[in-house]
């Protein structure tokens, strides 16, 4: 599958000077970017639904200087 998408001058230069740093083409730095966004968008839903699982559970988060001190008993 393909697909195009327009840019501004300084977008596209902008992401030429990207891929190069990284080594690849164009279009390998596009897809790079938009799956690691992806995972990054699923990371963050995964971790809101285990944090609601969490609260929802009745459990509570204390600071960690107070799990020091207990430490130290």
């Amino acid at each position: 599958m393909s697909f195009s998408i327009s840019l501004t001058a300084e977008e596209k230069l902008l992401a030429e000077s990207y891929a190069k740093l990284q080594s690849l083409s164009l279009g390998e730095a596009f897809k790079k970017a938009l799956f690691e966004r992806i995972e990054d968008e699923y990371d963050i839903a995964i971790a809101n639904e285990a944090y609601r699982e969490y609260v929802d559970g009745g459990r509570k988060s204390r600071p960690i200087s107070e799990l020091w001190r207990e430490l130290d008993l």
